[in-house]
């Protein structure tokens, strides 16, 4: 059995997301900057100077120097702004973003943009994380994420200007970087992370990360972990925020596009997690995904897995 440290590695490393660009400029003056009720994940990197984060219920606005970024894992009431006073802050215009110049004395650069994670596991993942993460410019066990955004500062320099696609590919990275020291050093974190931590679910877990594909019922899962049947779905209820059922689906869905990405046929990746018909496999796996996982398949034909 793998331990619990390896489970969630696992689990962060089978976060599937995008990054993308919205905002690479300045403010300068008086100015405040939200994507709230847009109901996306963001993030925002301060490249130069200096501006302030207000979260809605959060006691008190935060300074964010260059070097700092805040990545928020929801769609939150918040504002960025030049003005430490919440209300002040309110009431400082819009502003349009002027070309990023890492040399000026003034304003504040940023680089901005939206995560878009992946349905099925990633989302179930991402339920359990923080509502937003912090990251310092100054914190000595961020050194891996320290070289990616001196990286993006770098690219930031490029003259005659910035790789959109440099800076998303090094923003997911660090985002990846900063989640995987957040998780290792927070204990308190529920969901899908906080089951892996469990010794009488962990084994559990990685059983039907290896065999998503067997039936499960839940009188099977519920001896795996020495439970009873009702004690067994209410515990997994609590830990994760979710039904058995509800992650036993999401790793056969990963399993299955895993499986279509390979060049598998629809009837064999449908009996191979699970499904005693394609029409069932199918109509689970495009509820699941959004697309029929035959023009799924036909999509990746030719990629890599």
């Amino acid at each position: 059995m793998i331990s619990s440290s390896h489970l969630v590695d696992w689990l962060l490393e089978s976060l599937e997301l995008d990054a993308s660009l919205f905002h690479v400029g300045r403010y300068c003056g008086g100015w405040h900057a939200s994507t709230q009720g847009m109901g996306r994940a963001s993030f925002h990197l301060v490249v130069q100077g200096h501006c302030w984060l207000h979260i809605d219920g959060y006691p008190e606005a935060l300074r964010l120097e260059s070097g700092d970024a805040v990545f928020l894992l929801r769609d939150l009431a918040y504002r960025l702004s030049s003005d430490a006073d919440p209300l002040e802050a309110c009431a400082q215009p819009r502003q349009t973003m002027q070309a990023l110049d890492l040399e000026s004395g003034d304003g504040v650069g940023l680089v901005c943009g939206f995560f878009h994670f992946q349905s099925g596991l990633s989302s179930l993942i991402v339920e359990g994380l923080a509502d937003w993460i912090l990251l310092r410019a100054g914190d000595p066990a961020g050194s891996a994420a320290r070289a990616l955004f001196e990286l993006i500062l770098a690219e930031c320099r490029r003259e005659p200007a910035p790789s959109q696609t440099l800076l998303e590919r090094l923003t997911h990275l660090l985002f990846l970087y900063v989640l995987r020291q957040q998780v290792h050093g927070n204990a308190t974190l529920g969901g899908l992370i906080a089951l892996a931590r469990q010794p009488a679910f962990a084994g559990l877990l990685e059983r039907l990360i290896e065999e998503p594909g067997q039936p499960w019922p839940l009188e099977t899962m519920a001896a795996c972990t020495g439970l009873s049947r009702s004690a067994f779905f209410k515990r997994f209820n609590e830990l994760a925020g979710q039904s058995p059922g509800q992650l036993l689906l999401a790793l056969r869905m990963r399993h299955a596009s895993q499986l279509l990405r390979s060049g598998n046929t629809v009837e064999q990746v449908g009996a191979q997690v699970g499904y005693q018909s394609v029409a069932a496999f199918t109509r689970a796996f495009a509820k699941a995904v959004g697309v029929q996982p035959g023009a799924y398949r036909k999509q990746h034909e030719g990629r890599s897995s």
